[in-house]
């Protein structure tokens, strides 16, 4: 049986050194299949993921030689991190890895709602040329709210900067008086204020009791008429029937959603209408970013199965 078990699509040159060093499983189908996962993990030492695979509690119960779990990306709300820990099993991630690329995307999808770049492609490409209809707006002098202000949300922030927006922020973690918020000129506010004052409200914040369905009909119902909203967090946090509504009677012009309540989604809802983008959860999916995901994540587990320590754990 594999020391290693890798049961999603994760490959890259760490991966091919700690293939060379370890006896490793690599079967990106595995975690669609429970019972087949639950027999290769018996004898596994380790374990390495994206998000699809749901590491429950029962699945790490059976996994008796399991030393780490691998998340290679930045969440962690699909390991259950304290049986992890009861078991004294190691969880390593790569919460910072993949920031910049979130943060870019968000950028992009502002860019795309506000010259409304998809349609006028679509349109063009038809063979039509009209200019009159594709009218669209400027960043500069708009206002971003962040809801969230970790790490990616100061990415955003910085870089929105740029663009001439006015950039104000929530953070229910974040004191007021943090050296970040003065250097990047973010003004701080209450949940509401932000909702109330933004043209853009873009989501960054991770998926947690307290966070799922974040963004209701009352939410949405707080945001400035013709506001778009964005979400490259969770998909969990956002009550997708209540955003549909929000834009279907006009009330938000637009939204871009990289990540949905179930992945994949069901066709037609927020894919159908005009006014919305959507990608297949590929925040993180640069060439760069993969290439540090997968280098942070292998470097732990070589680490832990040679006796070291990991650099990148969760601490619960």
């Amino acid at each position: 049986m594999a020391e290693i078990v890798v049961s999603e699509a994760i490959s890259g040159p760490a991966m091919d050194a700690l293939t060379a060093e370890f006896d490793v499983l690599c079967d990106p189908q595995l975690w669609q299949d429970e019972a087949a996962l639950r027999s290769a993990l018996v004898d596994a030492r380790a374990i390495i993921v994206r998000n699809q695979t749901q590491v429950s509690a029962e699945l790490i119960e059976g996994a008796r030689q399991l030393e780490v779990i691998a998340r290679a990306g930045a969440g962690l709300d699909n390991i259950d991190t304290e049986a992890a820990a009861a078991n004294g099993i190691v969880v390593t991630y790569a919460p910072r890895e993949n920031s910049l690329a979130v943060a870019e995307l968000a950028l992009g999808f502002m860019l795309n709602l506000a010259r409304n770049i998809p349609n006028a492609h679509v349109d063009t490409r038809a063979g039509n040329w009209n200019r009159g209809q594709f009218v669209g707006t400027e960043l500069s002098g708009k206002t971003l709210g962040l809801v969230g202000f970790g790490r990616i949300g100061q990415l955003v922030a910085e870089r929105a900067s740029a663009f001439g927006m006015r950039v104000v922020a929530y953070d229910k973690f974040l004191p007021e008086d943090a050296p970040v918020v003065k250097q990047l000129g973010v003004k701080l506010l209450e949940f509401s204020d932000v909702l109330q004052q933004a043209d853009y409200v873009s989501c960054h914040v991770p998926l947690l009791p307290d966070t799922r369905h974040l963004f209701s009909s009352q939410e949405f119902r707080q945001m400035k008429p013709g506001a778009c909203f964005l979400n490259t967090s969770r998909g969990e946090v956002v009550d997708e029937a209540a955003l549909y509504d929000a834009l279907l009677d006009g009330h938000l012009s637009g939204a871009a959603i990289d990540v949905r309540e179930a992945e994949p989604p069901r066709p037609g809802g927020l894919a159908a209408l005009d006014n919305v983008l959507v990608t297949p959860h590929i925040g993180a999916f640069s060439r760069e970013a993969q290439l540090r995901v997968v280098e942070m994540v292998c470097k732990d587990v070589r680490a832990v199965l040679t006796g070291g320590e990991a650099q990148s754990t969760f601490q619960a």
